[in-house]
């Protein structure tokens, strides 16, 4: 239990091994502690859940920790992603949210992820007041339990469905009439997560051809990741191809990332999505803004695109939470991050799939073109680039040594090209001359680093690649 801490986005583990019902109560009860030390106690607390194994439980035995320590609970009363969860903590105006939640992660996995008042992630000084209150918890060992029925029955407990007011905002978000006019075939893959239903009944309405597959709960998730990467989604690329569909619309576990497919089954990356994104907002929706919010490894497409309408370019740490607050505090027109979170002003701090596979709909409807077809407007305006990700597993005793030499890295060249810029927000990147950068960050918990690249075609980054790979001894 001692090991418990909040990473990028709550806590994860194994089931049965780490992830227990006491080790799930003791974190409850700190988060409960949290509200109650910040006064926010008495607004209330909104538990959702997704579609893993136990989760349903694991919601009711927080739910029972919450109301024993007096807080009202809204409960959900079915699977609920977690950007619905965010939005009805939105809708109720309650203190925040308890979200049972593994997201993409292997089916053994199950999590817990705080969300406060604003309805976004928690930033690192909130988890680490709460993780402050689980040391406290874990040493004395009190945890506060009302039971179920005892909690209802004195009204601490009320189930709810946020699924229609979230998709009634979606509607507004949205321009479903656009969508009307199009007539397109959709095939939607909610990767038998709790997505399920929403982009279905949503798109449905707006006059699409949607067929639906891996709708159903499986908490094996049908024997692959939850994580709508492109080697994920071979049925989705499939049925797109076979079907002649315009799209193909995919969603994690909890449904908080997006995997899209273009016409002829051609998956598409979050970076290119990123951009299609932006520029649709600003060149079809004719939309104003100061500032595009990135991840310090999220592709630089995005600040070509903005400097051409004036807009500034916030670039935070990796982790959705530094996008949604930016997106908090900022006019911040979108926010997003190259491993599959998105969302826009007007919406939530939240990373969101189904408003990203929304819009991305709404792309192709106003375009009336692929989604390709865009991507080469938007190359003949901006030039091109090329993004990749690599993981390079190293030994424990390389890992410390590949740290030391990057706290001293400092090239004047990479791969022939000066440097430019050296930046230390989140790892270590250098910026080129010619527009190209890569980035090394280290995994918090592997033996693992982390190469993030762009350059202006293939053999360019490429060339990065190995030229960093050499510098690092990896």
């Amino acid at each position: 239990m001692a090991g418990i801490s909040f990473g990028t986005d709550g806590w994860r583990s194994i089931m049965a091994e780490d992830f227990t019902f006491s080790n799930l109560r003791a974190v409850v009860q700190a988060i409960a502690g949290y509200l109650l030390d910040e006064g926010q106690a008495s607004r209330g607390v909104v538990v959702g859940y997704d579609r893993r194994f136990l989760s349903e439980h694991f919601a009711a035995a927080s739910a029972e920790v919450l109301a024993g320590n007096g807080i009202p609970v809204l409960l959900t009363a079915e699977a609920t992603p977690t950007p619905v969860t965010a939005f009805a903590v939105k809708q109720h105006e309650t203190a925040g949210a308890v979200m049972l939640t593994a997201s993409h992660n292997p089916p053994e996995y199950n999590g817990i992820k705080f969300i406060p008042h604003y309805a976004g992630p928690a930033l690192p000084e909130t988890t680490k007041a709460i993780e402050a209150g689980l040391h406290r918890v874990l040493q004395n060992g009190r945890v506060r339990r009302l039971n179920m029925g005892e909690a209802e029955a004195q009204g601490l407990v009320k189930r709810i469905n946020p699924a229609g007011a979230y998709l009634d905002h979606l509607r507004q978000v949205v321009d479903m009439a656009a969508i009307r006019r199009a007539g397109l075939k959709v095939v939607v893959d909610p990767m038998f997560g709790a997505g399920s239903g929403y982009l279905e009944t949503l798109l449905g309405e707006a006059g699409c051809q949607v067929e639906a597959i891996h709708h159903q709960r499986d908490p094996l998730f049908g024997g692959r990741l939850p994580e709508p990467n492109e080697a994920n989604l071979p049925e989705l690329v499939g049925r797109v191809r076979e079907s002649g569909a315009h799209l193909g619309l995919a969603l994690d576990g909890d449904a908080d990332r997006f995997g899209i497919v273009d016409a002829g089954g051609v998956y598409l990356t979050a970076n290119q999505v990123l951009v299609l994104a932006l520029y649709h907002l600003l060149h079809r929706r004719g939309w104003q803004g100061r500032v595009v919010a990135r991840t310090v490894a999220t592709t630089h497409m995005l600040d070509r695109i903005a400097e051409e309408y004036g807009m500034d370019v916030q670039e935070t740490a990796v982790g959705f939470k530094y996008i949604g607050q930016s997106l908090r505090e900022k006019d911040t027109v979108l926010g997003g991050e190259e491993s599959g979170g998105m969302s826009i002003r007007g919406h939530l701090p939240e990373k969101d799939g189904i408003l990203a596979a929304a819009l991305m709909a709404e792309a192709v409807a106003v375009a009336g073109t692929t989604l390709a077809g865009v991507m080469v407007e938007i190359a003949g305006r901006f030039g091109t680039l090329v993004s990749k990700r690599l993981d390079l597993h190293v030994s424990p005793e390389d890992k410390q040594r590949v740290l030391n030499y990057l706290a001293e890295y400092r090239p004047v060249k990479v791969a022939g090209v000066p440097v430019l810029e050296r930046i230390n927000v989140d790892g270590t990147k250098v910026v080129m001359a010619d527009g190209s950068w890569a980035l090394v960050r280290p995994s918090g918990t592997e033996p693992l680093f982390r190469l993030y690249a762009e350059a202006k075609d293939h053999a360019r980054l490429a060339l990065i690649q190995q030229d960093l790979r050499q510098d690092l001894g990896i």
